[in-house]
């Protein structure tokens, strides 16, 4: 069922592997020509472009933008015990992990008299997105939340598409998990045009502000990760996530029945959601491949999940050693990889490039999915070379104070001078000597 790349005895350069891995055709460019009339009608006429679209893409025209106070109440109230239970234990795990990303303001003196304080301040309000296409999450509410109330954003919009079979209000988990959190801002728009909404703000069918944000965080569509690039500048946003991924780096001791478990787990999100096992044992692959053949036609979603593992995206990558798999997984920078091999912290511990690892044979990704602490909104594509998952830090912003005295100015006006000078920008140079009745030694 998955396609097999074999790298035994060879030593690839990153470019080559980066060239060589499997990885899903997502071109947000592409998409930008579709999604700019979409904003740009948003910009414009506001709340009723936002409902034109939504009864275009969505087959529905809520009344409002607004989901109204009460249907947050109601979606609580009936909401299944078992679920809300989840969902509280959820936020708990949650709460306590980012309860430790809260950063502190550090102050340094540098002379006498001088000193640079990094503040963390959060941003004033931020829009965060729950996708409500093939599945419905509850859970991306709780991770895009979580961090954001811990931060100490102090105005919070969750963002939904509305849903037909709910006349016109977001799938009522995602109202209940709102409110379970405090949330009592929740628009029913999805898509492109819930982002330009968030970015450009408006006025609902019954008068009522829909204040713009200053951050969109939260995964998507391909459109709805157009309407991020197009807008970023005028909104900050977390990243420009694309198909879900799996990584798996496994040996020998791998259990074959977990790993085309966990393969099938992100499968099932999406026909472009990638399931890569490298391996350095073909008989694990072999054992896995049987696997998935019965746990396929057995699963739920079984068409969308054998189009996701036959795809490009998928497959198993075949290496010598472990320490060739390291390369591998660095090189393919997976949103999540799992670590199935003898001695997992150790080689757990080496990995440089993934969105969130997950260690030995106990921890899969549907833990981090829901309730291990950890965020699952974190870097695909590639991203999570250079880029981190979503966290406390992500909706806070880093200010230096600078405070320095008459005399630790005077200390250093000479120096400041003669760099003004040597970039040909005297008048820098000037406003540090002005205080001084024009001259600096």
């Amino acid at each position: 069922m998955l396609n097999r790349t074999d790298l035994r005895g060879q030593v690839p350069t990153a470019a080559e592997l980066r060239a060589t891995l499997p990885r899903a055709e997502y071109d947000v460019d592409a998409a930008l020509h579709h999604v700019r009339p979409v904003v740009e009608a948003v910009r414009d006429r506001g709340v009723e472009a936002v409902l034109e679209y939504t009864e275009k893409f969505d087959k529905v025209r809520p009344a409002s933008v607004r989901v109204p106070r009460a249907s947050l109440t109601q979606a609580l109230a009936e909401l299944d015990p078992a679920v809300r239970a989840a969902l509280e234990e959820s936020i708990s795990r949650a709460r306590k992990v980012h309860a430790e990303q809260r950063r502190t303001d550090v102050t340094t003196t540098v002379v006498e008299g001088g000193t640079v304080t990094e503040k963390w301040v959060p941003v004033e309000r931020v829009g965060l997105y729950a996708p409500g296409g093939l599945a419905v999450y509850p859970s991306t509410v709780v991770m895009n939340v979580v961090p954001a109330q811990i931060a100490g954003v102090g105005s919070l919009v969750v963002c939904s598409p509305p849903q037909a079979a709910f006349g016109g209000l977001p799938h009522p988990t995602i109202l209940a998990a709102a409110e379970l959190l405090g949330v009592d801002e929740v628009w029913a728009a999805g898509g492109a045009q819930a982002v330009a909404l968030l970015a450009y703000g408006g006025t609902d069918t019954d008068g009522a502000e829909l204040a713009p944000v200053d951050i969109v965080t939260g995964p998507g569509n391909i459109y709805l990760t157009a309407a991020k690039r197009l807008l970023r500048g005028l909104i900050g946003i977390d990243a420009e996530a694309g198909p879900t991924e799996i990584a798996v780096l496994a040996d020998e001791t791998a259990d074959p029945v977990h790993v085309a478990a966990d393969l099938i787990s992100q499968a099932e999100h999406d026909p472009l959601a990638a399931s890569v096992l490298v391996t350095t044992s073909i008989e694990l692959a072999d054992a896995v491949d049987k696997e998935l053949v019965n746990r396929v036609a057995a699963t739920k979603h079984s068409s969308r999940v054998a189009e996701a593992l036959s795809g490009k995206q998928s497959g198993v990558i075949l290496v010598s050693t472990v320490d060739d798999g390291l390369r591998v997984v660095d090189a393919y920078a997976a949103e999540h990889l799992e670590i199935q091999t003898a001695d997992a912290r150790s080689v757990a511990a080496r990995v440089r490039n993934a969105g969130a690892i997950f260690v030995g044979a106990y921890a899969p990704v549907s833990l981090g999915d829901y309730c291990a602490g950890s965020n699952h909104v974190l870097p695909t594509g590639g991203f999570a070379r250079h880029s981190s998952g979503l966290s406390v830090q992500s909706f806070l912003k880093g200010i230096h104070v600078v405070d320095y005295s008459e005399n630790a100015l005077r200390e250093v006006a000479g120096r400041v001078v003669a760099l003004a000078d040597a970039e040909d920008l005297p008048a820098h140079g000037e406003a540090v000597a002005a205080r001084f009745g024009g001259s600096v030694r």
